[in-house]
Parts: C-alpha cells; structure tokens; sequence
C-alpha cells in the first residue's frame, strides 16, 4: 500500500510541477498576495476530483469523447489567449504592485478564473484522468486507491508550496517594475500556451 501511495505521489508530481497556465496563475496570485487559499483549493480539491474520476473509470469516457476533448481545447484556447493578452495590456503600466495590493481581483473572479485554467484545459483530462488512472489501475482494487492518496497528496503539497511559498516572495516584487516584467512574462506564456493548444 504504501509503495502505491508513493508511486501516485511520485507519478502525481511528476505531472503538475510542469510549468503551465494553472500554475502560472497560482503563481502570480501568491506573489500578489490575493485569494492564495481559496485558488490552492481549487487547484488542489479539482485535482482530487479529477484523479478520483480517473480511477473509477471516467477516463474510458474521455477516451471515447473526443469532441468534448475539441471543444474543450477551443474554448481553452480563447480563455488563455484572452488571459494573455489582458496581462500585456496590465504590463504596460508601472502600477501592477499598487494594484495588486489593492485587490483588483474578486475572489469569486480568482476562483472563476483557477476553475477555468483547470477544466478548460483537455491536457488535464488526459493526464490527469485518463492516465494517472490507467497507472492507478495497475495497482490492484486496494492499491489503486492508495496511488490515487499518493497522487492527491502531491497536488496539494504542489499547489500550497507554489501558492504560499510565492506569497512570502512578495517582497522579491516590491518595485513596480518587476510587477511589469511579471506580468509580460505570464501574458507571453498564456499566449503560447493558447498557441500550444491551437496545433495540438
């Protein structure tokens, strides 16, 4: 049990750590120091769904959807090209620090755009669903459950260091200027995230 907890931990981390849109966004929330518990959760607790479907056999659905799989990826790839091109217009601009203190973000809004990063992207549904349930399934009836503990322990470890450990850095981005580069930095990324989906 405990080598299958390990393995879904290993596999699990394995998966998330990659840079993408979600994790840029729990990045640049923890460095603003806005609504940081409530996206970790979101991030983390879909994950855990989403792993928890995968093991039960949801995945053999995704596999058989592909057009939920298209539409997803289409509807994606306008969120993160929306998403890209409003962090570009905000780079141009030295007050993303006074700003982001400020709170220009709801919480609903934070938790709005987290569960978007997380359903609209089809690569979650692959990876987390239909694969970390493929190698759940490996395990035996007992040890797929422990993989998936394992896996959903990992998410959260993830997501909490990211989210907070980001949200101490604060002070690393006190001067606007860095705020600028930040956000130039996370309005290229969603755009070739957006581009990455677009060719597949």
């Amino acid at each position: 049990m405990i080598t299958a907890a390990a393995a879904g931990l290993a596999t699990g981390l394995t998966l998330i750590v990659a840079i993408g849109a979600q994790n840029a966004f729990v990045l640049r929330q923890g460095l603003a120091r806005r609504h940081v518990g409530a996206v970790v959760a979101v991030c983390a607790l879909s994950d855990v769904v989403l792993i928890g479907a995968g093991v039960v056999g949801i995945g053999t659905i995704v596999e058989r959807a592909p057009v939920v799989l298209t539409v997803l990826r289409w509807l994606g790839v306008a969120f993160l090209a929306a998403y890209g091109v409003r962090s570009l217009l905000s780079a141009r601009r030295a007050d993303g620090l006074e700003a982001a203190s400020r709170g220009a973000s709801t919480r609903v809004s934070a938790i709005a755009t987290a569960a978007a990063l997380t359903y609209l992207n089809p690569h979650v549904y692959l990876d987390t669903v239909l694969l970390l349930g493929s190698v759940a399934n490996q395990h035996g009836v007992d040890g797929r459950w422990w993989f998936a503990v394992g896996a959903a322990t990992g998410s959260v470890i993830w997501f909490s260091g990211l989210g907070y450990g980001a949200r101490a850095a604060h002070g690393l981005l006190a001067r606007p200027r860095a705020w600028q580069v930040l956000d130039l930095a996370i309005g290229v990324g969603m755009l070739c995230f957006a581009g990455g989906l677009a060719i597949g």
